[in-house]
């Protein structure tokens, strides 16, 4: 399990994002990027990092499912994920 505080630190990024959308979309078609420097820096898309909805895990995401490679192989043996089974042959 990812620490508390880095998971809400990118729920809060994520709305910052939501929030400054429209306004960073005028300014960058206006061209004017000194005001764009002046919104905040987590406003950015690009600062996004993608974690598990499950666990909060960075490193293995799967973007597909939303989830990370543990998380996903869990809930797929657990048959919790439609259409996914454990191949053999």
């Amino acid at each position: 399990m990812a620490k508390k505080s880095k998971v809400v630190k990118e729920l809060k990024r994520q709305e910052l994002v939501a929030k400054y959308a429209d306004k960073r979309r005028e300014l960058k078609a206006a061209g004017d990027y000194t005001a764009l420097q002046k919104l905040p820096r987590d406003s950015s898309a690009t600062r996004q990092k993608n974690r598990c909805t499950v666990s909060g895990r960075p490193r293995g995401y799967l973007s597909k499912f939303h989830v990370s490679r543990i998380v996903f192989r869990e809930l797929a043996l657990q048959g919790q994920i439609p259409g996914i089974t454990k191949s053999s042959w």
